[in-house]
């Protein structure tokens, strides 16, 4: 009867602890992304949301005009970093300028089925207008000005799951830069989706077991 209570106590409070939260964040921008500039355009908002650690990250991203492997993008938030675009289609000598379609109204996910949006023309030909659809991030964390043989083979390592486990509270900062002259991009609007649980601080862990411990006691002076 005693194991049975306990057990009770914290199965219902490892669920009330680990219950999920979805939060969608939609931001309209207008903003031109300014054309052959390191520097770019910086989009930074401060959020405050329930639960306080990451379990998954998507991102939405509407950018109209320009030359899509002109561009350079990165996610980055309280703990972690994602590279969303990496100059899409360079890839070697003979692809050095990589992809000209004018334009993106994607969606990031890691999980993604038509897989890295680095070589999308792989899977999808937009025929020089935007790319839809469900993509993973780039990730290739380099340098968006290296050598174009650099991108063939650089593996994604800056990918949304680096959020996964920190905080979601403080500011994030959606980054873009367009870092080859000719064309011009404009940030349309883009938004943040984020699913966090509540995990318990060491200390509240400890306040619990003390607190089972004094039930179990209880209950055995009264037999």
């Amino acid at each position: 009867m005693i194991m049975a209570l306990v057990a009770g106590t914290m199965l219902w409070a490892g669920t009330a602890l680990a219950q999920p939260f979805n939060t969608n964040f939609t931001f309209s921008v207008n903003q031109v992304v300014p054309d052959n500039d390191v520097n770019g355009l910086v989009l930074a908002t401060n959020l405050t949301l329930s639960g306080n650690s990451i379990t998954a990250v998507t991102v939405g991203l509407n950018v109209s005009g320009g030359y899509n492997s002109d561009l350079y993008a990165y996610l980055a938030g309280p703990g972690g970093f994602a590279v969303l675009l990496n100059r899409v289609g360079v890839s070697n000598t003979a692809s050095a300028l990589g992809y000209g379609d004018a334009g993106f109204n994607v969606t990031f996910s890691d999980a993604a089925a038509n897989g890295n949006i680095h070589f999308y023309q792989n899977v999808s030909n937009p025929g020089g207008g935007q790319l839809t659809g469900i993509w993973q991030p780039d990730g290739q964390n380099i340098d968006p000005q290296s050598a174009s043989l650099a991108f063939l083979t650089a593996p994604q390592t800056a990918m949304l799951a680096s959020f996964n486990g920190t905080n979601p509270n403080g500011q994030w900062e959606l980054f873009l830069s367009d870092v080859s002259p000719g064309g011009q991009s404009t940030v349309v609007s883009w938004s943040l989706n984020i699913t966090t649980t509540t995990v318990p601080e060491p200390s509240i862990l400890v306040l619990t077991g003390l607190g089972l411990a004094g039930v179990v006691r209880m209950i055995r002076r009264r037999k």
